[in-house]
């Protein structure tokens, strides 16, 4: 790594927000020469890009984007079928380009190994049955199927910043084991039943976060308090006024729920000094939705204390739609609490959680004798692996963050996320991280230089606006690889349109907001600076046509 990459590396590290960038710095060339001073640059060829040929694609061809190989189609019988030709193409050299797939934070692109772990677990299945549920085969990237959620955990154990394995689990989708955390960890009482959470989650978190107050007979409007940003147009929310939130309602509120990135501004939240003042307040449970954060940006959750997480695998961790989610429970909540564990005094009393209530303690306050442990909504894959078969009715959890574990989870869904989280145990966090603060920098600084050129881009309108501007903090320690743009009333369908026509895949938000997310496991810095040309045209053809049609 040269030290012109290095030092920019350290620059945005230390949170400079415009760091000094040669004048040739908006060339193809210069994007090049960073492309080359990448040393994670050989993970692209570990992913299967979309070219514009293929997003164009109607009809399944046996063919994937950018392989000359056919892998065949299934006929109506489930048989699958070769087809003569080689290429995955029209023809048409433009075609063969990859794509510039900017929306990892929506969906990963699919990584080469997905197909690989997949088919093997589809050859065990088929040859040993059953037998796969206990048996690892030779030659397999896969381990036995009851034991793949924890071989996925142990990949996590650096990505999340865990202790342990034992502290993360794979299981459910993000929003059901949201439900499942807050039925552990929200215990409203008379005095404190409230839930702090930010002004604008995603609205599934919403949904399940109202229900949950519903579910105990509160009612959200007196129940749920929302932390608004300090500056509306800005959407920005600073540390100093959530931890000002926080200071307002501590007294009142049984968990503190909050996103480590916000999904429509990607502002990168505080967790770790966050979580400590909540704590330190005396809220009996933090919790985070790490949907964008997780594979996104370096996590430290059992030094920072946070009581669980959740996250999802079908964004940054590229694990495929819908994929299997993820779990985080600190290990403060994993041990079976006896009877003789009770009258502890000090930090225990609130490190518990739930501890109080009527699962662990009856309405007499009699002990019940034998382990008791932190309630939850049980099943039977959440009890010990050595006597989950047993059939017995007394449920002992597993260890840790498995013993929130309900159903047998699927054995496909897990071959994907091992698969996706073989490739982070290659990069490293850290490396991952080093690259997208560049990455997302330059991406900055190109767009920053487009509106204060002459041309079209350049000019504001009759009310002052710019063609667009950028929601996501400037500060590179307060983003992570997402930068949200708001565009000027009336343009977000015209330049999404043109951007798809030129091969270019971004996320919109209705009405004006455009997420664009390179991704440093798959993306180079030479797709940025196409990006941003593109980007260009577009909002030029947009402009021009707004402003006739008015």
């Amino acid at each position: 790594m040269d030290a012109e990459y290095q030092s920019l590396i350290d620059a945005f590290r230390a949170g400079q927000k415009k760091p000094e960038f040669p004048s040739n710095f908006d060339s193809r060339e210069y994007a090049r020469r960073l492309d080359a001073q990448d040393k994670l640059s050989f993970l692209r060829d570990s992913f299967i890009i979309p070219t514009k040929g293929s997003l164009r694609k109607k009809a399944l061809t046996g063919t994937l984007p950018g392989e000359h190989k056919r892998v065949g189609t299934l006929d109506g019988e489930g048989k699958r079928t070769e087809q003569n030709g080689s290429k995955n193409s029209s023809g048409n050299a433009e075609d063969e380009e990859p794509a510039i797939y900017f929306v990892g934070n929506s969906l990963g692109a699919q990584p080469k190994s997905i197909r690989t772990h997949l088919d093997a677990q589809l050859e065990t299945w088929a040859s040993i049955g059953v037998n796969g549920h206990f048996t690892s085969l030779d030659n397999s990237p896969l381990t036995a199927w009851q034991d793949m959620a924890a071989d996925c955990a142990r990949k996590s154990v650096d990505l999340v910043g865990a202790a342990s394995p034992s502290e993360v689990i794979y299981m459910n989708t993000l929003t059901v084991n949201l439900h499942l955390m807050m039925a552990s960890f929200y215990q409203p009482t008379e005095k404190r039943h409230k839930i702090i959470v930010e002004w604008k989650p995603f609205p599934s978190d919403y949904y399940a976060i109202t229900s949950q107050l519903e579910w105990h007979g509160l009612n959200p409007s007196t129940s749920l308090v929302e932390i608004h940003p300090d500056d509306p147009e800005t959407q920005y929310m600073s540390t100093a006024h959530i931890l000002s939130v926080i200071d307002e309602h501590a007294d009142g509120t049984a968990l503190l729920l909050l996103p480590g990135i916000q999904y429509y501004t990607g502002q990168l939240l505080d967790v770790a000094r966050i979580t400590a003042h909540a704590r330190a307040r005396g809220i009996p449970a933090v919790g985070w939705d790490l949907a964008h954060a997780v594979g996104n940006v370096e996590l430290a959750l059992h030094d920072w204390g946070v009581d669980f997480a959740v996250w999802c695998t079908y964004k940054y961790l590229n694990a495929g739609p819908g994929a299997i989610a993820g779990a985080f429970v600190h290990q403060r909540h994993h041990r079976l609490r006896r009877e003789e564990d009770d009258g502890e005094g000090g930090a225990n009393d609130h490190d518990t959680a739930g501890s109080n209530n009527s699962a662990n303690n009856d309405n007499n306050g009699d002990r019940p004798s034998g382990p008791r442990y932190v309630p939850r909504l049980s099943g039977w894959y959440g009890a010990d692996k050595a006597t989950r078969f047993d059939m017995a009715k007394e449920f002992r959890p597993a260890e840790g963050a498995h013993g929130w574990q309900v159903s047998n989870p699927s054995a496909a869904d897990l071959a994907c996320v091992g698969a996706a989280l073989g490739l982070f145990e290659r990069a490293g966090m850290r490396a991952l991280r080093d690259k997208a603060v560049v990455l997302t920098g330059y991406l900055e600084r190109l767009l920053l230089d487009l509106l204060d050129r002459s041309g079209v881009t350049g000019r504001r309108n009759e009310a002052g606006e710019p063609a667009f501007r950028i929601l996501t903090p400037a500060d590179p320690r307060e983003r992570g690889s997402q930068l949200s743009l708001l565009l000027r009333p009336g343009l977000l369908d015209r330049v999404s349109g043109r951007l798809a026509e030129a091969g270019v895949v971004v996320d919109v938000r209705k009405p004006d907001v455009m997420r664009v997310a390179p991704v440093p496991m798959y993306c180079r810095f030479e797709d940025v600076w196409i990006f941003v040309r593109e980007l260009e045209k577009a909002l030029e053809r947009a402009i021009i046509e707004h402003t006739q049609t008015k």
